[in-house]
């Protein structure tokens, strides 16, 4: 947190119209009026803090100082970089505190506010393809499910955030944001609204968490909207909708108490999903669109996966009510592979930290 307060205090020094702080504010700014998404812009900004803060220690407050070796020696900082708990930053941690500097200079290139880029030649870490750490078996994801109090009102809301997370295999950003209008109950699909890349998809969803997210909504939900219009579908004891953290702590500890020995929280059941329908025979690109990764590899498929044939797909694999069935698409160009699969799931959970 502190770190988090010292890169926030670079930015907001800008006493200099000229310098480094006001140009990377200036950037933040325009990615804000082009669109980009809230998670973008904060991880940037916090990122560009810690380099201008960095500069500004090594007396260099204004782009036309920062040239490519200043760059590089910001990027060895990085790998020589240690935690407080003695550990160094991963290549991807790395890789996104760089990608960020990358940008601006590009942006400020564009912008005639540099003659040239300098990181236009910045050579990022290699990242390695890691297959996920923890994945629960379906007997420990039922384990974790059945830790909840069903008979208390948060615990039924509980069970019913365990049961969409295991069933859909959506990001804890798209669960946070699902209001009570996206789920049709007759179709069996949830309307994810606004994802990463600021996408919509729709998704399948079991029957057993449509029965759990109707009792919740039936028994729990109306006692927290009293006296508000929040159409948020989850809600907090206050009424209120969760922030990230708080979702992330909730599953963790459900978790934690499940006694698996494996850790993990909201992403844990993106993984877990994934990797029992690829073990039951699910076609690796249904598994992408459920995901919402529109892109592996050079294949991009979902626009081509139709909303039914996904169903049926996840009826079939899901361990919630599994048949041993495997439903081909017509043959790709370049096919994708579980490997793919795991290996963007893992980077996404970098990213998110749920």
């Amino acid at each position: 947190m502190a770190k988090r307060s010292q890169a926030w205090a670079a930015l907001a020094d800008r006493t200099d119209p000229q310098g480094l702080a006001a140009y990377a504010v200036r950037y933040i700014e325009w990615l804000k009026v082009h669109n980009y998404a809230a998670p973008t812009i904060l991880n940037r900004q916090m990122y560009l803090g810690y380099f201008v803060g960095w500069c500004r220690e090594r007396g260099l407050n204004t782009p036309r100082e920062i040239t490519k070796p200043i760059l590089e020696r910001y990027q060895r900082s990085l790998y020589q970089h240690r935690k407080k708990n003695g550990e160094p930053l991963t290549f991807r941690g790395q890789h996104a505190r760089l990608v960020p500097i990358r940008a601006l200079f590009k942006w400020l290139a564009r912008q005639n506010h540099l003659l040239y880029n300098p990181a236009s030649e910045l050579e990022l870490p290699r990242l390695e393809q890691r297959l996920p750490k923890h994945v629960l078996t379906k007997s420990e994801v039922e384990q974790v499910i059945r830790q909840p109090d069903t008979s208390e009102p948060m615990g039924l809301r509980d069970r019913a955030i365990l049961e969409t997370f295991y069933s859909t295999g959506m990001r804890r950003s798209e669960l946070l944001g699902l209001s009570v209008f996206d789920l049709d109950r007759e179709r069996g699909t949830v309307m994810i609204r606004q994802g990463k890349g600021k996408k919509d998809r729709m998704v399948p969803i079991g029957e057993r968490a449509v029965q759990w997210i109707d009792r919740y909504q039936n028994q729990v939900r109306p006692e927290l909207t009293i006296g508000r219009g929040n159409s948020t579908l989850f809600l907090t004891s206050q009424g209120e909708a969760f922030t990230p953290d708080r979702l992330t702590q909730l599953v963790r500890r459900y978790v934690e108490a499940a006694d698996t020995g494996k850790s993990g929280s909201c992403h844990l059941f993106r993984h877990t999903m994934a990797t029992l329908m690829l073990e039951n025979g699910a076609d690796i690109r249904y598994i992408q669109a459920m995901l919402g990764h529109a892109e592996l590899s050079t294949t991009q498929i979902y626009t081509q996966v139709s909303i039914r044939k996904l169903k049926e797909i996840h009826t079939a694999t899901h361990p919630g009510k599994v048949r041993v069935a495997r439903t081909a698409l017509e043959p790709a160009e370049a096919e994708p592979t579980a490997e793919d699969v795991l290996a963007a799931l893992d980077a996404e959970a970098d990213e998110e930290g749920g």
